[in-house]
């Protein structure tokens, strides 16, 4: 999904004609995170450069979406979880829907947040923040994310979609060229003020991903998922 998501955001920027194009989750959420029942591969049997290129897929995923010529828009219900958070601030722009739960895990997965999402979190929310929803993991909400300056707006759930093709239509009828060159503006700015240092956190997980510690604590954290689903 990394790489097709990259590919996707590759092929928009092959079709000139296209200004405005929004992000959405098929189903009851934008996205749960990873699926961390999947055992269908062994990436211990891969080589090494196998493993850091899945390591990194990442981060190149998120470079794609955030370099996308298009303007960006997130339409975020349900449930935005870890990677989804970093996908979501990858937008240009974000509209969630007021029922939305929204948490970054990793850390109590026993993992790094990688995908470069220290640098960009505190670019969008600041260092405090970033810290402080990384570390505890905890879950927050919608007007929580919106005062933090990390969404646009909040709506109710039955107006997302209406919210989102409006402000895409309003963004479609501007002057291309000063909306190009705006966004463009505002990412170079961005990422000059908060810096770059992601380049090597895809090694970094994949060295977390072999941590006894880690591995526990990924093994805890799934069987409280599965005893609160049982509970329901």
């Amino acid at each position: 999904m990394l790489r097709e998501l990259a590919e996707a955001a590759r092929w928009f920027d092959s079709q000139t004609e296209v200004r405005v194009v929004i992000m959405r989750g098929a189903g009851r959420a934008f996205s749960a995170g990873a699926d961390l029942n999947d055992s269908s591969r062994n990436q211990a049997e891969d080589s090494w450069l196998a493993r850091r290129a899945a390591g990194q897929a990442g981060s190149r995923m998120m470079d794609a979406i955030e370099a996308m010529k298009a303007t960006t828009i997130a339409g975020v219900h349900g449930y935005a979880v870890g990677g989804a958070v970093l996908l979501m601030a990858a937008c240009d722009l974000r509209i969630a829907a007021e029922d939305t739960v929204f948490s970054i895990p990793e850390v109590e997965l026993g993992i790094p947040l990688a995908w470069g999402g220290i640098p960009r979190l505190v670019r969008e929310i600041g260092p405090a923040m970033t810290k402080e929803l990384v570390i505890t993991c905890r879950r927050f909400t919608p007007h929580e994310a919106k005062a933090m300056g990390l969404l646009n707006r909040v709506v109710p759930p039955a107006d997302l979609d209406d919210h989102t093709m409006k402000l895409a239509e309003e963004i479609a009828a501007m002057p291309a060229v000063p909306v190009a060159i705006t966004k463009e503006h505002v990412n170079a700015v961005t990422r000059a003020m908060a810096g770059s240092t992601s380049y090597a956190d895809g090694d970094v997980l994949l060295s977390a991903f072999s941590s006894p510690e880690s591995l526990e604590a990924r093994r805890a954290y799934v069987e409280r998922r599965l005893k609160r689903k049982e509970k329901r």
